[in-house]
Formats: C-alpha cells, sequence, structure tokens
C-alpha cells in the first residue's frame, strides 16, 4: 500500500469518524430543541423531574407529561432503535441494501396477524401482542424466502417478493376493516404508524425487547463479518453459515414485528439509518450495529416532533411521514443495486391460438350473461332473487351505472396493463403496482383540496397529470439498464409509496369535503352516476378503437430496441404515444373506480396463458377478462356482506395480491 493510498484510507476513517456523529447528533439536536420548546408550553420547568415520580392527579398539565409526552418520546426512541438495528442485520445477512422489514414484508405479516387477533381472537392478545405480531412476521417473511428461493434468493427477487406480500396483506387488512367498520377507525390509525400513547406501559414492555435483540446482534457481530468470505471461507473458520443466518434474521424479525406491536407499521426508518451510517463513513458491521440504532431513534424522533407541528387539523402518523420521506431514498438506491441482464423470453411458456375468434365471441357470451346477472341477480332481507322486468325498472337507475363503470374500468385498466407489459418487456408489470393509479389519485385529491369547486373533465385532467409524471419517474428507470424489468418494478413501486404517503398527507389536511372521496380511494363505485357511465363508455371506446393502430408497434417492442429501430419503427416517439395511452386509461379508470385493482396485472396475463399471444387478439381477451373481472368484483362486493359493501377495487386487489405471488412463484427459475 503505498503512502497516498494509506492517507486516503486514513482520510476516509478520521471523516467517519466525525461525521457519523453529526449525523446522529444534528436530527437529535432539532428533535430535542423542538420537544424542550413543547414541553416548556405545557409545563414549567420545576415541575419536570416531580412529575415524572409524584404526578400530581388533580393537574392535567403534569398528568399529560408523564403519561402521553415522555411515553411517546421514549417510543419514538425505542423503536427507531430496534428499526435501525433490525435494517442492519436484513441487509448484512441477505447482503442486500435494499433490505429492511418493509420492503421484505415483515412488518406486512406482524401488521395482518395483530388485526386478525383485534378482531376475531382478542384472547391471543391477553399475554402480550409481541408473539402475536413475531408469528406472523415470521409467517410472511418465510413466504418471501420461498418466492426468491428459485434464483438463490437474489436481493432484487426478495425485495420484489416482499413488496407484492406487502401489497398482497394490506389489501387483506384493508378487506377486515372494511368487514369490521366499528373499529375501522382504531385500526387504520394504528397501522399508518401512529406514536401516541397513553402510558408507559408500551414503553416498559418494548425496552426488554430492545435490549436482548442488541445483545444478541453484538454477539452476532464477528460469525457476520466471516459470512463476507463466502460460506466455504466461514466454514473453513468454524462458522455454521446456515445457523449464523437463521439466527440474524431470527433477532431481526422478532425486533421488527415487536416495533410494530407496540406502534404499527413504521416504514424506511430500517432502510434509511443503515444506509446513512454507511455512506458517513460506517465501514465495519460493528460500527453500523452501533450508529444505526442511534440514527434510527434520532431519526424518528425528529419525523414525531415534526408530524405535531404539521399545519394540518389531524396529525398525520409517523408511519406515514416516514413513508414519505424513505421512498425517494429508495429511489436513489436503487441505481447501486446489481441487477443481473433482463432476458424477454423468461415468462412461462404458453400455447399460441392460430384461431382464437371462436374465443373471443364466446367471451362476449360469457360476459354478456353476467352483466344481466349483475343487473338482476341480488340480495335482500329475505335473502336470494332474481328481478323481474316490472322490478328491473327502479333497479337499473341504481344498478347500471355501477356496473358499466366497473366494466369500462376493468377494460381500460387491461389495455393499460397490456401496453405496459409488452413495451418493457415485463410481464409482471402493470398500473397499479407501477405506482400511475396512485399518482393519478393523488392528482384528483390534490385538485380537490386546493379548489373550492371543480368539474369532472378537471378531476380527469387532474388525474392524468398524476399518471403522467409517475411515468415520467418510472420510465428512465426503467430504461435503463435495458430494460430491467425488477429495476423497473422497484422505481414504481417506490412512487407508489410515495403517492400513497402524500396522499394520506392530503387527508389528514382536515377538510370536511374529503370523506366522500374516502370510499373512491378504496376502489368503489358507490358513487357512479349516469354520467361517469356515459363518459367511461365513451373513453372506453375510444381507447378500443385507437387499440388496433397500436398493434403493429406492440409485435415489435418486445423484439428489443435494436430490432425496433432496424424495422424503421420510431421507438421514442411510439414510447410518448404509448405512455400517454397509458396515462389516459389510468387516469380515466382511477377516476371512476378508484386506484386499488391488480385488473391490470391479471387480465393481460390470464389471456396470454389462454393462447392470445399477438398484440391486437392480447388486448382483445385482456379486454373482456379486465371487464369481466371488476364487473364481478362489484357485484360480488355488494352481495358478499349484505347489507354493507365490499369495494370492488379492494376485492380485485384481494384476489390479485395471491395471483401475483402464484405468478412470481411459476417464474422462480
Amino acid at each position: 500500500m503505498t503512502v497516498m493510498q494509506l492517507t486516503k484510507k486514513t482520510t476516509r476513517r478520521n471523516t467517519g469518524i466525525w461525521f457519523l456523529p453529526l449525523l446522529v447528533g444534528i436530527p437529535a439536536f432539532i428533535a430535542a430543541s423542538l420537544s424542550i420548546s413543547d414541553l416548556l408550553r405545557l409545563l414549567p420547568t420545576e415541575f419536570w423531574w416531580r412529575a415524572i415520580s409524584n404526578a400530581d392527579f388533580t393537574d392535567p398539565r403534569q398528568l399529560l407529561y408523564r403519561h402521553a409526552f415522555l411515553p411517546r418520546l421514549a417510543i419514538s426512541l425505542l423503536v427507531g432503535a430496534a428499526l435501525g438495528l433490525a435494517g442492519t442485520l436484513f441487509q448484512q445477512i441477505l447482503r442486500n441494501p435494499l433490505a429492511e422489514p418493509t420492503t421484505i414484508g415483515t412488518n406486512a405479516g406482524a401488521s395482518v396477524a395483530l388485526t386478525l387477533a383485534t378482531l376475531y381472537a382478542p384472547w391471543m392478545l391477553e399475554h402480550g401482542r409481541e408473539w402475536v405480531a413475531i408469528a406472523g412476521g415470521t409467517i410472511s417473511t418465510l413466504i418471501v424466502f420461498a418466492l426468491a428461493s428459485g434464483r438463490g434468493f437474489s436481493p432484487i427477487r426478495i425485495i420484489i417478493g416482499g413488496l407484492i406480500v406487502s401489497l398482497t396483506f394490506s389489501s387483506a387488512s384493508a378487506f377486515l376493516m372494511a368487514a369490521n367498520r366499528e373499529y375501522s377507525q382504531e385500526l387504520y390509525i394504528w397501522q399508518s404508524g401512529s406514536l401516541i400513547q397513553n402510558g408507559d406501559a408500551t414503553a416498559f414492555a418494548l425496552a426488554p425487547w430492545l435490549l436482548a435483540g442488541a445483545a444478541a446482534a453484538f454477539l452476532l457481530v464477528r460469525p457476520l463479518q466471516i459470512l463476507d468470505l463466502a460460506d466455504e471461507g466461514a466454514s473453513s473458520l468454524g462458522n455454521n453459515p446456515t445457523l449464523t443466518r437463521m439466527t440474524g434474521l431470527a433477532v431481526a424479525v422478532i425486533l421488527s414485528a415487536i416495533a410494530t406491536a407496540a406502534v404499527g407499521v413504521i416504514s424506511f426508518v430500517a432502510l434509511a439509518a443503515p444506509v446513512l451510517t454507511r455512506l458517513a463513513g460506517a465501514r465495519t458491521l460493528h460500527q453500523r450495529v452501533i450508529w444505526a440504532p442511534l440514527l434510527g431513534a434520532s431519526l424518528l424522533w425528529l419525523t414525531d416532533r415534526v408530524v405535531q407541528i404539521l399545519p394540518f387539523v389531524s396529525e398525520i402518523p409517523a408511519g406515514t411521514a416516514t413513508a414519505f420521506l424513505g421512498a425517494p431514498l429508495l429511489l436513489l438506491l436503487l441505481p447501486k443495486l446489481r441487477i443481473a441482464p433482463h432476458k424477454n423470453g423468461d415468462a412461462p411458456s404458453v400455447f399460441r391460438r392460430r384461431n382464437g375468434l371462436p374465443w373471443l365471441l364466446t367471451g362476449l357470451l360469457v360476459l354478456g350473461f353476467f352483466l344481466c346477472l349483475s343487473l338482476a341477480a341480488g340480495r335482500d332481507i329475505n335473502g336470494w332473487y332474481w328481478a323481474t322486468s316490472d322490478e328491473l325498472g327502479y333497479l337499473l337507475p341504481l344498478r347500471a351505472p355501477r356496473v358499466v363503470v366497473a366494466l369500462s374500468a376493468g377494460i381500460m385498466l387491461a389495455f393499460a396493463g397490456v401496453v405496459i407489459q409488452r413495451m418493457t418487456g415485463n410481464p409482471i408489470a402493470a398500473p397499479e403496482v407501477l405506482g400511475i393509479s396512485g399518482a393519478a389519485a393523488l392528482g384528483v385529491l390534490l385538485l380537490f383540496v386546493s379548489m373550492a369547486s371543480f368539474s369532472r373533465p378537471a378531476m380527469f385532467l387532474a388525474g392524468l397529470a398524476g399518471a403522467l409524471v409517475s411515468l415520467l419517474l418510472i420510465a428512465p428507470m426503467g430504461y435503463r439498464k435495458a430494460l430491467a424489468p425488477e429495476r423497473l418494478l422497484l422505481s414504481g413501486v417506490a412512487v407508489a409509496t410515495m403517492a400513497s404517503a402524500a396522499s394520506a398527507i392530503v387527508l389528514a389536511s382536515g377538510d370536511p369535503r374529503l370523506g366522500i372521496l374516502l370510499a373512491w380511494l378504496s376502489g368503489s363505485t358507490y358513487t357512479a352516476t349516469a354520467d361517469d357511465a356515459i363518459t367511461a363508455g365513451i373513453i372506453t371506446a375510444i381507447l378500443v378503437g385507437i387499440a388496433p393502430l397500436t398493434a403493429r408497434w406492440l409485435e415489435i417492442l418486445p423484439l428489443g430496441m435494436a430490432a425496433a429501430r432496424g424495422v424503421g419503427l420510431g421507438v421514442d416517439q411510439v414510447r410518448i404515444i404509448l405512455l400517454v395511452l397509458i396515462a389516459t386509461a389510468t387516469a380515466a379508470s382511477t377516476l371512476i373506480i378508484g386506484p386499488l385493482s391488480f385488473v391490470g396485472l391479471m387480465a393481460p396475463h390470464m389471456a396470454r396463458v389462454l393462447g392470445f399471444q399477438r398484440a391486437l387478439p392480447q388486448l382483445a381477451a385482456a379486454g373482456l377478462v379486465g371487464g369481466l373481472m371488476l364487473m364481478l368484483a362489484d357485484w360480488a362486493g355488494r352481495m358478499l356482506i349484505f347489507p354493507w359493501q365490499i369495494p370492488a377495487g379492494l376485492l380485485a386487489a384481494l384476489v390479485g395480491g395471491p395471483y401475483f405471488i402464484a405468478l412470481m412463484r411459476t417464474r422462480r427459475s
């Protein structure tokens, strides 16, 4: 090693020594300043220490200080430290800079397990919520590893599996809340990651778990560092790589699950803390195990103080705020993630129909039958019935707009899904998964809170603008590295996370008109009118008319950029046109049905499995499948828990999540 190299290495080490305390100390200093400022307004300084040990129950200020302010401060520090340590272990064991409890599905599993126990088996919580959360987090993590096993637990495969499991479990949680409306508000606040405390019981319960996890992590530092030598080298030094990994993963899952049990889902703190400490100079695992929990505690403490001073009527949950701040970090880290070159031919092999016209005609007949079923079949207090001609006279004005809107939205989402999948060569791309639907919904929400009155065309333009912005964000990421589908998918999920968090912030603004949008956000046709049905039908008809004009482009683009240019196709111009069509279809369907659904994923794939490989037949078959799926979801949502209703988009998402998991499993090799 030369003198210059030694000097550079020493400089980097010294920079880390000085910069790490600053990285942790600056957020902590700001959070402490905000905390002291709030505390001075709450209680005079002479009562601070006395209220800790002997609070005056006649003084509400001392009670708030002792049983709300201090426990909330303690829980933000404890949860932040637990997540920082869990993220460090996940990233070291999986050798993946994007691994953390949210991105690998651990938090989602713990959350849905606690929701199930709260609603249907409260006796399981009598001895603490931690064990239920650990069980749920373990199950969801094992599912993710099962999805990633076929490719040697590749980092990108684990992250994609985790994100899809998280989306699926989130849909399941939303379904449970829709079916148990009397508890939905409390469950929603908890699942969003609220740090509000009513006493110190949670903090005292969490502290021993964190101390035990920290002790286990320090004991695992050396064995985990040896794993950097690869399994053969680690084994030659007397290390058992499998046992070390399983032990480390168990500690990380437990820390993540108990944090979720305490406050709900706090996103991306476990991603940011280890990555930022590494970038700041923590080169060794021992340094990261020390500094990442400190930074996690500092970041969550600061986030919690900031959300309390934002000018909203209702407080934004800390979990929502961290998601909004962490998703951009995920986008910034994606270029650093190594991804194997993508091959367009990795989709599952399916047969090709030489003449699909009879099958399409059969599909039209099936669609017509279920259209009649949706309009005439139903339930009332006496049970199931089939409406007579006289009853249809007053039922059709109520049901027909919902049926037409659902049918149109399904066709448009299927159209957008086919175009995205063929344009990118990615069979697991979809408007909902790539964040386009969420961004369109955010555009509508921003319009809603910024203007006193507006029309449907204005809402459509706002949704179109949001969809186009999301496409502009994710398209460069996807086209880099030869259209790597996993990179495109991850960037889309990051955009979806930002759109979802921003929507939650808009909803927290307190605008009294926002109540009417809550059902729409879950994918509902409750408010569909005749005008909505006419508008949806017209837009769908226009897109159906345009579809044949895009068939040649969609046949050529999957062959690759060089082949497309070789046959004279203006790739850049074609992509712009197709992106506008995708954004238009997604914005229109989102406007009338909401952002929740996996129809844009499932319909194109089902059409392909049925043998419709060419672009135009696939568009037609996917449109039939998508329209049928969402129309049946709307009808089932009206009937399953009568007299209450389940939003059609939510029901479709609940079915689509497992379908996506099954699709990933079939492509695991």
